[in-house]
């Protein structure tokens, strides 16, 4: 099994910053694709941002320019920095990793608790 860990979420007034980060843990024997999702209610679960083991990364056309993700293959850990956050940024923050579990050799997807961002006007 594979474990997500995500931190980092809170209250912040409207152009403020927040950095998100979720580790992963576990039976771990590669990790592919990590990525953010944010969800609302009554929403559908939505891709903010996603990024390759290679590097590679694709953002959400309404966070381009503000919000940037990065990990650290060593620590098995993804980040998401928020700049410029909006009132309409506010939902919970899910970390999802592509992962290849060590005993198995069999690829998932697994999903963090969630954090909540709420970014106040």
């Amino acid at each position: 099994q594979v474990q997500l860990v995500e931190s980092g979420g809170g209250l912040v007034q409207a152009g403020g910053s927040l950095r998100l980060s979720c580790v992963a843990s576990g039976s771990i024997y590669r990790i592919n694709d990590m990525g953010w999702y944010r969800q609302t209610p009554g929403k559908q679960r939505e891709l903010v941002a996603a990024i390759s083991s290679g590097g590679s990364t694709n953002y959400a056309d309404s966070v381009k320019g503000r919000f940037t993700i990065s990990r650290d293959n060593a620590k098995n850990t993804v980040y998401l920095q928020m700049n410029s956050l909006k009132p309409e940024d506010t939902a919970v923050y899910y970390c999802n990793a592509q992962a290849v579990e060590r005993s198995t050799l069999s690829a998932h997807s697994y999903w963090g608790q969630g954090t909540q961002v709420t970014v106040s006007s």
